[in-house]
């Protein structure tokens, strides 16, 4: 039996694959990380500028009043001798002073760290590549589970439907049976409860959709339209469970996010170390003022260049310590990167065993499925000629009902199953599925900003 599409309204079928790709482009968690990856690329230039000088301008402007008074003595010319008063010379200017100046600096040595800098940038950002491309294997595999478990509930909203129905005729019968005296009050009595019981299941089917519905609409963006059955995706998967580990451990993205996460800690010991080095910068300064000290038209140039040295004796033990801080977080990181490898390989194994159990209970249930139709038939048959109850009737009725909603489930579980291993081996992508979208190539930002000396526009990424 398979799932049946939805009845949510609209005219356009949605496939899996339309679906997904959907997803892929507009899922807010998706492009939240393809922006984190963006952010992460300037890192990159942030690093590199380190081996560029740097240049500051200065100037400064100003305003400057002098005023002078020289007391003198003055000599009466009555008397012709002595003092009879004092007098002196007053001098008062104004000038505007004005200063400007450039500075540049340039780094020429200091440990490898510029060296070491950048590598660990780029190592950061292919972690964060890999951060993204899990993203999108959580978000593609959410898409299909979402996907499917429409598909199902809507499938046993259905099932249930039918089955009021079902039981309303039977009730109708048992009724009329009653009226007539073949069956007792309690034939009738056990009927209805079961007709009670299935509307109570259809409420609860119903429910159960419409939370599928808006979990479908939080991963993929719309509500379903009409979803048409989706097949699993085993032939993507490697031959063997064993082909299936060994790809993981190679290519699953948070196993490489470990391994670069590695890489930049054990960047960062060499970092810290680079502190204990000498580091070697040359200052060159030109400056012009003008009105110097006040005095108009008088300027002074000035034009210094320095090389200067800076080499640590001792700095109280904190380099030391954040050396071995980082040789600690290192350690700290291998044993990560392991943990990492043995999670991949646990969730590898578990969903194999879950999609070879759903697909040997598909087998089981179409089977239960099949003798269950019979069974009810011939109970049916039996009880016209009052050789079965109205209870064996309901059972029967309902044995069949819980074989196919059974069926229904582990169909569902077989397809998301297939693309939970997919991802757990590390390659559910847009690729591997084929899906009709715009590919996302985190190259084509880093190659944009990677060698910027300037410009605080950014770049779109694409």
């Amino acid at each position: 039996m398979a799932l049946a599409a939805t009845a949510v309204s609209g005219a356009r079928a949605e496939t899996m694959s339309s679906a997904l790709a959907r997803a892929y482009q507009s899922n807010p968690d998706l492009n939240q990380q393809r922006a984190g990856v963006r952010a992460q690329d300037e890192n990159v230039p942030r690093a590199t500028s380190a081996y560029r000088p740097t240049v500051t301008a200065t100037g400064q402007f100003g305003y400057s009043n002098l005023a002078l008074h020289e007391p003198g003595t003055v000599i009466s010319p009555l008397l012709g001798l002595g003092t009879t008063g004092t007098s002196g010379s007053n001098f008062n200017a104004s000038t505007d002073t004005g200063a400007l100046g450039v500075t540049v600096t340039q780094t020429i040595f200091n440990g490898n760290r510029n060296y070491n800098g950048v590598r660990q940038a780029e190592s950061n950002v292919l972690g964060a590549r890999e951060t993204l491309r899990n993203t999108e294997e959580s978000v593609l595999q959410n898409g299909a589970t979402a996907y499917m478990n429409v598909l199902r509930d809507t499938a046993i909203l259905d099932l249930r439907k039918n089955n009021i129905i079902v039981l309303e005729e039977q009730l109708r019968q048992t009724r009329d049976r009653f009226n007539v005296g073949e069956v007792t009050r309690t034939d009738v009595a056990q009927a209805a409860s079961s007709l009670a019981s299935a509307r109570s299941d259809y409420f609860t089917a119903l429910a159960n959709l419409e939370t599928s519905i808006a979990n479908y609409h939080q991963v993929i963006g719309i509500d379903p339209t009409r979803l048409q059955p989706a097949r699993s995706v085993e032939a993507l998967l490697p031959h063997t469970l064993n082909d299936a580990i060994a790809v993981a451990l190679q290519e699953h993205p948070e196993v490489q996010a470990a391994l670069h996460q590695v890489d930049s800690a054990e960047l960062q010991v060499k970092l810290m170390e680079g502190q204990l080095m000498p580091t070697v910068t040359v200052n060159g300064q030109v400056a012009q003022n003008y009105n110097e000290q006040g005095e108009p038209g008088l300027r002074l140039f000035n034009a210094t260049i320095l090389g200067e040295v800076s080499v640590p004796i001792y700095t109280g033990g904190d380099v030391d310590a954040q050396v071995r801080q980082a040789k600690e977080q290192l350690s700290q990181a291998e044993l990560q990167a392991d943990l990492q490898r043995t999670q991949v390989r646990a969730l590898v194994v578990s969903n194999w065993g879950l999609l070879d159990s759903a697909k040997a209970v598909i087998v089981s249930d179409q089977a239960a499925v099949k003798s269950a139709e019979i069974a009810l038939e011939g109970v049916r048959e039996e009880a016209r000629v009052g050789q079965r109850t109205t209870l064996d009737v309901l059972n029967a009725q309902q044995t069949l009902l819980n074989a196919r909603v059974s069926l229904v489930s582990a169909q569902r579980d077989r397809v998301v199953a297939s693309y939970a291993t997919l991802a757990a081996v590390g390659q559910l992508s847009a690729d591997s599925l084929g899906l009709d979208v715009v590919r996302y190539d985190p190259t084509v930002h880093f190659n944009q900003v990677k060698d910027k000396w300037f410009g605080l526009r950014t770049p779109d990424g694409r």
